[in-house]
C-alpha cells in the first residue's frame, strides 16, 4: 500500500515511538484548587497520539455512609515519593509526558483531590501508564485522607 506505514518495520524506531528526555513535567502537592486545563497542557507532545488523564474528585458517600468533607494531610516526603513513582513509569512506558498534581487541606463534595495526565505514542501505552500512575501514587505516596460523616464519626484512611 502506497503511503502507510507498518508499525513493526522501520517507523517503529522513529524517536516519537520512544519516551521523550525529559518526561516529567509538572509534579505538585498543592493546597490550593486544582486545574484539568494546566495538567493536560503539561502533557502536550507533538509526537504523542494518545494522552489519558484521570481526576480524583470527593464524593459525596464511602462505604455507605455519606461524606460531609475531608481533608488531605502529607508527608514531607510526599513530592519525592511522587516523582520516584513517576520515574517509574516512564523507565516501564514510551511516555513523551507526565503531570501530577495532588490537593491536600479540607476539600468540599465535588473538589478535584488529584489531577494526573500521561501521553505517549499510542493510546494503549498512554491508558497503561496513566492508570499505573494514579495507582501506584494513591497506594505509595504518603498523603492522608480524613473524613468526616454526616452520623458524626470521621476515619483516617491510608495512615
Amino acid at each position: 500500500m502506497s503511503g502507510t506505514h507498518s508499525r513493526t518495520g522501520p517507523g517503529r524506531d522513529h524517536p516519537g515511538e520512544r519516551a521523550a528526555e525529559d518526561p516529567i513535567r509538572l509534579l505538585a502537592i498543592r493546597d490550593t484548587p486544582l486545574s484539568v486545563d494546566e495538567v493536560f497542557a503539561a502533557v502536550g507532545d507533538a509526537a504523542a497520539g494518545g494522552t489519558a488523564l484521570f481526576v480524583g474528585t470527593v464524593r459525596s458517600h464511602d462505604g455507605g455512609a455519606d461524606v460531609d468533607g475531608l481533608g488531605y494531610s502529607a508527608h514531607p516526603t510526599a513530592e519525592e515519593e511522587m516523582r520516584r513513582i513517576a520515574e517509574k513509569v516512564v523507565a516501564d512506558y514510551p511516555v513523551r509526558a507526565l503531570a501530577a498534581v495532588h490537593r491536600v487541606g479540607d476539600l468540599a463534595i465535588g473538589d478535584l483531590a488529584v489531577v494526573v495526565a500521561v501521553s505517549c505514542p499510542h493510546r494503549g501505552e498512554a491508558f497503561d501508564a496513566c492508570r499505573k500512575l494514579i495507582d501506584d501514587l494513591k497506594h505509595e505516596v504518603p498523603i492522608w485522607k480524613h473524613q468526616t460523616f454526616s452520623d458524626g464519626t470521621e476515619e483516617w484512611v491510608g495512615a
